[in-house]
């Protein structure tokens, strides 16, 4: 099953590649988007290079689209690429993950109305929802997560949503995750 991530520059690092670690040990293919070139620098200077350029996205069979937070969260909602692949996800039913700052892009485009949803929390505004201080909350084909710090538990609810608790349970076994 294939997801992809979409960042840019000032994405939050331990929400990027620790969601797509996890996620691949999951099993999940996970492709990831640049919205500049092949490369995008992190917050904190990680630079990830050969990354698919987001202006080339035409596989629209991915299960789930993730969002990184980060200051980035500006970039990705002024895309209007980005806020059309949220229409054509959310209209085919498919999963959009967001965490930290990020949410507040699915709130700003009304994907967070009559949900329950988490984000981090000097970044919630009224979007008509029920807001959360869990680290990671699914409702429906929406998860959120709250920040940096729920990296693991926004990671498992998309690995749970897609491939159910078994593949949870394994992944955490395999890193020696202890709740």
């Amino acid at each position: 099953m294939k997801v992809c991530m979409i960042v840019t520059n000032g994405f939050e690092e331990m929400e990027a590649v620790g969601t797509y670690a996890l996620l691949r040990r999951g099993g999940l293919e996970v492709d990831v988007y640049s919205l500049r070139g092949t490369e995008a620098v992190g917050r904190f200077g990680l630079t990830c290079a050969e990354i698919k350029p987001f202006a080339h996205f035409q596989d629209h069979s991915y299960a789930a689209l993730i969002l990184p937070g980060g200051p980035q969260w500006q970039e990705l909602e002024a895309s209007h690429g980005v806020q059309d692949l949220l229409k054509v996800f959310s209209q085919s039913d498919r999963f959009i993950a967001a965490i930290c700052a990020s949410p507040t892009i699915l709130g700003r485009a009304g994907l967070l109305q009559g949900k329950n949803y988490t984000c981090y929390t000097a970044m919630n505004e009224d979007f008509g929802g029920s807001f959360h201080e869990d680290y990671a909350v699914t409702d429906g084909k929406i998860i959120t997560g709250k920040s940096a710090a729920a990296t693991f538990d926004f990671a498992f609810a998309i690995l749970r949503a897609l491939c159910g608790e078994e593949t949870v349970q394994k992944t955490k076994e395999d890193i020696y995750y202890q709740e």
